[in-house]
């Protein structure tokens, strides 16, 4: 067991120590990020769905009163691949990246408890655009470069405990941190120098989750499931650092004269979001639910961000709904009959309200509809699983100026199981 811990204590150190570009999208411009999906592969493949579902072989990061289910200590790792067609009125470009998206380990404490630690990305930056203006004899006059990078994760501990049969609660704690970074540089004909506006955010902060899950027979083989999520109100500080200065591009981009250099610091505050959830099924065959999601607008109070007149937020929510069915768990004359599909759709209000003018108060709401499948290959042992999962999806939109990206997501992860706590037998 030793060697195990050793071999997670690595990974995690490894994983944290390595920065990763995760984004693509335009909209990651905005605040801290694109909020990451906190899901499992197996979850998205089912549109997201999960807070009331109870799982003894595979962790469930969207309620920690799952982990009472936990049969068995369960390590899990996921790589994600996100392709971007990005488009507005006048042009399309295509963006992508790959990316750890998350390290997680679950172990059972007794037979109505377990507990959960791990990593992963809680917001992600990663952009690169080239705005360019000509005048009336098509003669290049302008070109403005954007560029972002860099995100939050967030390192998670989190308990789970069955008061009575069929009946679990859970809690998290949840600490996010990172460091971002946007900037834009301006070119202006027959001038010999360049503009760059930088900005530089160094961000923490503490957060608390809790949930609950029933669990009831509607008959000798149909379950009813409840759940619910609740992620406390909390807040984010964050550092922040503005230039302006002047550059010559053509020798390396060596600053030359600083125009403008502040500090200050500020707080992202983000109101209590409640998640619920409820589904059907039969144990280890079949299982389809629903689950719905809501949070009042962010609400930031840092300077850095204020700046971004295009940008405000309105209430976020969402609505997922998904399942699973394998053949026949237990099969040992067909391997395909152990293998578990999936497939769901989510609808999603993002919060984001982007403003392409700038002017005045026509905003509008960046919506994002998904669809997704995957699969569940049983390796080594049916109880241990390579998950694959896919994602199509659009978000956003051409009208009044602004971008439609249409993404197709892959994803792939290792839940692997083995019993570290074993009660010796005398014989």
């Amino acid at each position: 067991m030793i060697k195990k811990i050793i071999v997670i204590i690595t990974l995690f150190v490894s994983v944290a120590s390595f920065a990763q570009k995760n984004n693509a999208s335009a909209y990651s411009f905005f605040g801290i990020g694109d909020k990451n999906n906190t899901n499992t592969v197996e979850q998205v493949s089912m549109g997201g769905i999960g807070v009331s579902l109870q799982d003894q072989f595979r962790l469930n990061l969207s309620n920690p009163a799952s982990l009472s289910s936990l049969n068995f200590t369960t390590y899990t790792l996921a790589i994600e691949n996100k392709n971007i067609w990005a488009k507005d009125s006048q042009d399309k470009q295509q963006g992508a990246s790959t990316y750890l998206s998350y390290l997680a380990i679950g172990i059972p404490l007794g037979e109505n408890a377990g507990m959960s630690f791990g990593l992963l990305p809680n917001t992600s930056v990663g952009y690169s655009l080239v705005a360019s203006s000509y005048d009336s004899s098509d003669e290049l006059t302008e070109v403005s470069l954007y560029n972002g990078e860099g995100g939050t994760n967030k390192v998670f501990l989190g308990f789970g405990l069955q008061l009575f049969k069929g009946f679990s609660v859970g809690v998290q704690g949840n600490y996010i941190f990172g460091k971002i970074e946007n900037n834009i540089t301006n070119q202006l004909k027959d001038i010999s120098l360049a503009t760059k506006y930088e900005t530089l955010s160094r961000v923490k902060g503490f957060g608390i989750n809790t949930g609950f899950q029933y669990k009831a027979k509607l008959s000798e083989k149909l379950n009813l499931h409840l759940g619910g999520n609740f992620e406390l109100e909390n807040e984010i500080d964050t550092d922040d650092e503005e230039y302006i200065y002047s550059l010559s591009i053509a020798s390396g981009e060596i600053p030359r004269d600083t125009l403008l250099s502040n500090t200050g610091t500020g707080i992202i505050k983000s109101p209590l979001k409640t998640s619920l959830g409820i589904g059907i099924g039969q144990d280890n065959k079949w299982f389809a639910g629903i689950d719905y999601s809501y949070q009042d607008a962010l609400d930031i109070d840092a300077n850095i961000y204020n700046n971004v007149s295009k940008v405000a937020y309105d209430d976020y929510s969402k609505i997922a709904i998904g399942g699973f069915y394998t053949p026949k768990f237990t099969s040992i004359t067909s391997y395909w009959e152990r293998v578990t599909y999936r497939a769901g759709v989510k609808f999603e209000k993002t919060g984001l309200m982007v403003n392409s003018s700038g002017n005045g108060n026509d905003f509008t709401a960046i919506d994002d509809f998904g669809i997704s499948f995957g699969v569940g290959l049983p390796v080594s042992n049916q109880l241990s699983n390579l998950n694959v999962g896919f994602e199509f999806g659009k978000r956003g939109e051409i009208d009044k100026g602004l971008v439609q990206e249409n993404y197709i997501n892959f994803r792939l992860s290792f839940s692997l199981n083995d019993k570290w706590f074993k009660k010796r037998e005398i014989f």
